[in-house]
């Protein structure tokens, strides 16, 4: 873990961290195995996940060591997802490894967590949070979902949207309202009564679903009317997380628009040499970097407990990243002309998925708005 007070630094342990998932992601997730994914059903490789869960450990990297995981820190979990940015990785990361083990670790069940973790852990189990609906609100007004006593148990009456791998989780946290307030869930997936389909996204490279409640039996995970804080505090971590996939995102877009001024001649010079291309570049490496820092400060905040500081940063981090990855992908697409705009060219993807990421969770006018809530403006 990241000591309290520690100004964040890159260690060798995370440089290596980062070379290790980098080269593992270059040889499994190559343009042309994210366009095949992109038109699978399910929308990721199954053995590629069992990778990155047995071989790797990733996906209980936060997870602790006595329920299956490997302990580590949100810096390190932020390394790894970056690199998962640049490489456009289809697979449920998001959704299992961040938002539903942060969803059993907050919500404090201890026999949720033995329940499920270990096999989220090992790669075995896939779930995800189920918050927004139609409405399209990530805030607790938003839950209009009912949960009612039913014999030892609960039923779940509702809708949920954009429910990020819900077409394929084994297990969904679903967020309802009781009496008491919102409350969280546990639903397997061959509960009965429940109905998943995929929505069609622009994004193709991450999956969303809708899904439907009919008095779907359910399990109540920690206290009940205790769950908003726990799905407050999943979505700070889970903006931070997608802040760190955008900085990397935006990264290899500028890289690549740099690439392409430096090759494509006009006019006897490199369209690199031209004025207007050096400016935009370098308005674009001011994005890039900002974000970066932006992502790294918010999972240092994460990593030390600081939820206060997290509080803010996470807004900020997730504002500003959403509004850099999606200038920065534009401005990639402009430089390489009319051959950017071609479904040939991967600038597409990179941008499609700025637009998606911008939009998860909440648009960044939105969480300007939740900062200035929390600093008292």
């Amino acid at each position: 873990m990241v000591a309290a007070g520690r100004p964040f630094a890159f260690t060798e342990e995370r440089r290596e961290l980062r070379r290790a998932v980098r080269a593992f992601l270059d040889a499994a997730s190559p343009e042309t195995e994210v366009r095949r994914l992109m038109e699978t059903p399910a929308g990721y490789d199954p053995e590629v996940w069992s990778r990155l869960a047995g071989e790797l450990g990733l996906v209980g990297l936060v997870i602790p060591e006595e329920l299956g995981g490997a302990g580590a820190s949100f810096v390190e979990l932020a390394v790894v997802v970056e690199e998962m940015g640049r490489r456009l990785l289809c697979a449920p990361y998001l959704s299992t490894a961040v938002m539903a083990a942060a969803a059993l670790l907050r919500s404090g069940d201890a026999a949720a967590q033995k329940a499920w973790l270990p096999g989220i852990a090992a790669g075995e189990t896939l779930a995800t949070l189920a918050l927004a609906e139609d409405a399209g609100r990530w805030d607790a007004a938003g839950v209009t979902t009912t949960a009612r006593p039913a014999g030892d148990g609960w039923t779940l009456t509702g809708a949920k949207s954009y429910v990020l791998d819900g077409h394929t989780a084994d297990l969904l946290l679903v967020a309802a309202r009781t009496d008491e307030g919102v409350s969280l869930f546990a639903v397997p997936a061959g509960a009965q009564g429940l109905v998943r389909a995929p929505l069609r996204t622009l994004d193709q490279t991450r999956r969303l679903a809708r899904v439907e409640l009919a008095g779907v039996p359910a399990t109540l995970v920690g206290a009940d009317g205790a769950g908003w804080p726990v799905v407050e505090h999943v979505l700070d971590l889970a903006a931070v997380a997608l802040a760190a996939e955008q900085a990397g995102g935006a990264a290899v877009a500028l890289d690549m628009a740099v690439q392409y001024a430096k090759d494509r001649v006009q006019f006897g010079r490199p369209i690199g040499s031209f004025q207007a291309i050096k400016h935009r570049c370098a308005d674009m490496l001011l994005e890039v970097e900002s974000a970066r820092s932006a992502a790294h400060y918010a999972a240092w905040c994460a990593a030390v407990g600081d939820e206060a500081e997290l509080a803010k940063a996470a807004a900020i981090a997730k504002a500003y990243c959403s509004d850099a990855y999606l200038r920065v992908a534009a401005d990639t697409i402009q430089v390489h002309g009319g051959i950017g705009f071609t479904w040939e060219h991967p600038a597409h993807l990179y941008f499609k998925r700025a637009k998606a990421d911008a939009l998860l969770f909440g648009a960044p006018a939105a969480w300007r708005g939740r900062l200035a809530d929390r600093i008292g403006l």
